[in-house]
């Protein structure tokens, strides 16, 4: 997949973000709230702009040249004098399946590298999640292991996968 850029998440992406944020498989996989509470994704991105302030977190909407919006690349947590990393992503139903997010992780695992020099970059994928671990080998993250029954949000706990990739993987 080519043709697509990240952008830093703000206001104009509210909506686009509402929408996803209501998918299932969106739900499922992430640590949104279910069902997502009123007004929850001006809130999260809201969220995200203050911690670009303090440097703990940095989101990015994942767009193509056309400005459409094809989902999220995050960086959930940002530790700076550990030099420490956590990433995600969630690609918008419509842009699955086209290398999107392989793409976007490709871009945001550089930016962790280039922008932050993260020494350890993480990656948290449920193990029910075969689509997302696939991204990750794609894009030169290692399993380390499965957290089981690690608590992932109110009332859900998940057997989940620990990936991360180092600045001097392949």
């Amino acid at each position: 997949m080519t043709g697509i850029r990240l952008e830093l998440l703000d206001d104009s992406h509210v909506a686009a973000v509402a929408d996803l944020v209501e998918d299932p498989d969106t739900q499922r996989f992430t640590r949104i709230p279910v069902p997502p509470p009123a007004d929850f994704a001006r809130t999260w991105v809201e969220a995200y702009e203050r911690a670009r302030s303090d440097g703990s977190r940095e989101g990015f909407a994942i767009v193509d040249d056309a400005d459409t919006f094809l989902g999220l690349a995050l960086a959930v947590r940002i530790e700076r004098e550990a030099a420490e990393v956590e990433l995600g992503y969630v690609v918008a139903p419509a842009a699955r399946g086209r290398g999107v997010a392989t793409e976007a992780l490709r871009l945001l695992t550089s930016w962790a590298f280039e922008e932050l020099a993260a020494q350890r970059i993480e990656l948290i994928i449920s193990v029910d999640n075969p689509t997302s671990r696939r991204v990750a080998e794609r894009c030169g993250y290692v399993l380390e292991g499965v957290l089981r029954s690690v608590h992932v949000k109110p009332g859900v706990r998940d057997d989940a996968e620990l990936w991360s990739r180092l600045p001097t993987d392949p």
